[in-house]
């Protein structure tokens, strides 16, 4: 994988470049669609290719491991071999999966075990089993195993934690190092800034994955409660350390309003499953702002969802008819919102690339903050 800067906004960190994979280049700053279980809710590949032109998507290491399992995959060859998508794909290793199983998981020092979600089997997740577990899935970038702390954290637990992400980063490094791909293609792997909330474990854990000095890196434990305020003083500490000349991947982040902001701090990778997540529950992110298309006020109005942001399923659908699908229960509607959600986000991105390269990024994104988060 390579990495290279395109663009510099004069007046943010905000920044534009192409990180290339063997699976196709990747124009940044840019947002992946989450795809957990080898699928973006209620979106065809067809679909993710040619209308929200999405150029890199997420798969899950738990839920692709759990279900359908490493042999399926393995015998499709692979995740792209499986799911038929030809661009870029990164998977998570499961860290956030373990978090949320905090009822059911035990954490020590060689390992996670967990009760399956699906069928109560008990597993074990060490940072050298995920990074085979990785390998076999195939995704082009990869992330080290970690542990994300919840919020609040008590300090004590948050360096207890990081230093535990800090060794088994070291395991998975090895262990990366010391094998190859399944399916004839390079992978790479980026490891995690962890520390919370707390800006000395921040500032030790970002210096210690700046030391490795892997292809990209990424800046876990965030949009996990915290208040946005501390969410951004943290990511504008790390990525004084983390090396400038890396994408920094900014995982599960989150709002147009936290993509915005944190572009303009030189984060240059996104995902969220907020996109499609609210689009099922009929909340749509819009160029004019957010409204529910549950909402009376929309039952009649047969204008597009958004005439201003293109694509097929926003300008050929009204809001109206989107309303009585999604009322109605209709998996259309559902399909329609979707659609539309992820064209909006990767509209998003292309557009604050589009302001860097011009060099009036800030005041762009400071008019657009207000705007598209108003409800409308």
């Amino acid at each position: 994988m390579t990495f290279s800067i395109t663009a510099n906004d004069p007046q943010s960190k905000a920044r534009t470049g192409t990180l290339t994979t063997d699976h196709g280049p990747i124009q940044t700053p840019i947002f992946m669609p989450v795809g957990t279980a080898g699928t973006v809710k209620a979106v065809h590949q067809r679909e993710l290719e040619t209308d929200i032109d999405a150029e890199i998507i997420l798969g899950n290491t738990y839920h692709l491991y759990m279900r359908p399992g490493l042999e399926v995959i393995n015998q499709a060859g692979g995740l792209h071999g499986f799911n038929g998508w030809r661009r870029p794909i990164l998977t998570d290793s499961g860290g956030y999966q373990v978090y949320s199983l905090s009822n059911t998981r035990k954490i020590k020092e060689e390992g996670v075990t967990f009760k399956s979600h699906i069928d109560g089997s008990r597993h074990m997740f060490t940072p050298e089993g995920v990074m085979d577990i990785q390998r076999t899935i195939g995704a082009d970038i990869i992330m080290a195993f970690d542990e994300c702390t919840p919020y609040p954290c008590e300090y004590g637990y948050a360096r207890q934690s990081m230093e535990m992400t800090h060794r088994w980063l070291g395991r998975c490094i090895d262990r990366f190092d010391s094998t190859e791909g399944s399916y004839g293609y390079k992978q790479t792997l980026f490891p995690i800034v962890q520390g919370s909330t707390y800006t000395d474990l921040r500032r030790q854990s970002a210096e210690v994955i700046a030391s490795k000095e892997r292809e990209g890196n990424a800046i876990g434990g965030l949009a996990v409660g915290e208040p946005a305020e501390e969410m951004y003083a943290m990511i504008e500490l790390v990525n004084e350390i983390l090396p400038a000349d890396k994408p920094r991947y900014l995982m599960g982040v989150g709002t147009p309003a936290n993509i915005l902001e944190a572009i303009a701090l030189g984060v240059d990778m996104f995902d969220c499953v907020m996109p499609t997540r609210n689009a099922r529950h009929g909340l749509l992110f819009t160029t004019e702002g957010i409204l529910n298309i549950k909402n009376e006020k929309w039952n009649r109005d047969f204008s597009p969802i958004d005439a201003g942001l293109g694509g097929y399923a926003s300008t050929f659908y009204s809001k109206a008819y989107l309303r009585h699908l999604i009322k109605s229960e209709e998996l259309l509607g559902g399909q329609i919102a979707s659609l539309h959600n992820l064209t909006f986000y990767l509209w998003l991105v292309r557009q604050a690339r589009k302001h860097i390269a011009a060099g009036d990024f800030v005041s762009w994104k400071n008019e657009m903050v207000v705007r598209l988060m108003q409800r409308l």
